[in-house]
């Protein structure tokens, strides 16, 4: 289903437009945004409605309350974040005599959301929670649960509903372009970047973007492409993938670097793209997956000095110390000086209890001291626990 090609005039319920029948798409409507307006989307609930982003737009609560509620069933209004867009709308609802008056509206926000917006709510006397990574947001028979996602804003939060993987994402996520940092509100573009990945990690299905279509089944896809243009804005939008992955990668951002290294190899064959993420793997710990490029390069040339290496520290990760001394013997055998791998042969022989045949290797003798002596006991320990 395309559903750029729906017919989004008016509220919608999202089991109409996602052609899915649950009960929380059923109770789920959903306006689009246009213009200066985000998206607005309410849910129905056993105590009443609950607006996620009211909006900008005044004439979306006149329909509203035409055809679905009267403005004393509102509740709660759920805050992804204080630009303006996305709050004037509570506003115009607060404007509304009985709302006003019975004040049984509770606004749910972050704690550095906008202060203009904090006074107003508290001059008028509206409650307001603040909610923290985690909280739990309770709208029976349905529950929300909080993610702050700090990055396009300091106080961007996305709203997870567990039963159909679906995340409200506000500007946080968005399915046709890239929402950039706004300093001016605390936003940074490597905090996007980490709170992007956070998401991805919980696997959404469904995505309920501030701007844009809701998603249907393609969360990811959406999410992977904007994981994409936070790294792109990182380094740059014209700096090639491979210079990207190494810049990446020497800053410490070892899955960004792999991620730019797959997008290059993607692209056709690059011998330094392949290493670079072999590499990569290792330091993240998958050393599966990275002895499976190591062997894809040693099948090519043995004497890989490189893939060698890689596999050695790859088997040592996994704990088989004896098969990873095949591989430093190798290259000591290449080269009698090489002294990373001397160390290394002697760091798999502490491991394994051969203290003594281990400390006769120079290289690593002139290391095993101070920090790196402690880290090696810390290691053995936990390896025989």
């Amino acid at each position: 289903m395309n559903l750029d090609q729906q017919d989004y005039t008016g509220w919608k319920s999202i089991a109409e437009v996602f052609g899915e029948e649950n009960q929380f798409f059923r109770n789920l409507l959903f306006l689009p945004g246009f213009d200066i307006s985000s998206n607005i989307y309410a849910l129905k609930h056993e105590g009443g409605w609950c607006f996620i982003d009211p909006g900008n737009d005044y004439t979306a609560f006149i329909q509203f309350f035409r055809e679905h509620a009267s403005p004393l069933d509102i509740r709660e209004v759920l805050i992804t974040h204080g630009h303006p867009e996305h709050v004037i709308g509570l506003m115009e609802l607060l404007r509304y005599p009985s709302v006003k008056q019975e004040k049984k509206i509770t606004v749910y926000m972050q704690q550095d959301g906008p202060e203009e917006l904090k006074n107003v709510l508290s001059q008028l006397g509206i409650p307001v929670v603040f909610v923290s990574h985690e909280d739990e947001i309770e709208l029976p028979p349905f529950k929300l649960r909080v993610v702050h996602t700090p990055g396009h804003t300091m106080d961007s939060l996305c709203f997870w509903h567990e039963e159909t993987k679906s995340l409200f994402s506000g500007d946080t996520v968005l399915p046709y372009a890239f929402a950039s940092a706004d300093p001016v509100a605390g936003g940074r573009d490597d905090y996007h970047l980490m709170a992007i990945k956070m998401l991805m990690s919980m696997k959404p299905k469904h995505l309920f973007p501030g701007h844009g279509p809701p998603i249907k089944d393609k969360a990811m896809e959406v999410l992977r492409g904007n994981y994409a243009a936070a790294i792109k804005k990182m380094v740059g939008e014209s700096v090639p993938w491979i210079e990207a992955a190494a810049y990446l990668a020497q800053k410490g951002y070892m899955e960004e670097a792999l991620f730019c290294c797959d997008v290059e190899l993607q692209e056709g064959d690059n011998p330094y793209a392949l290493q670079l993420k072999a590499s990569c793997l290792n330091d993240l710990g998958r050393y599966e997956e990275a002895i499976s490029i190591f062997n894809r390069m040693l099948q090519k040339n043995p004497r890989n000095i490189f893939a060698n290496m890689g596999k050695g520290v790859a088997l040592m990760g996994l704990g088989k110390y004896e098969k990873a001394i095949e591989y430093f013997d190798r290259l000591l055998k290449l080269n009698p000086n090489f002294k990373e791998a001397a160390i290394y042969k002697g760091m798999a022989l502490f491991m394994m209890g051969r203290v003594e045949e281990a400390l006769g290797i120079e290289a690593f003798r002139k290391e095993f001291t101070g920090k790196f002596k402690e880290a090696l006991e810390r290691m053995k320990k936990e390896r025989e626990g």
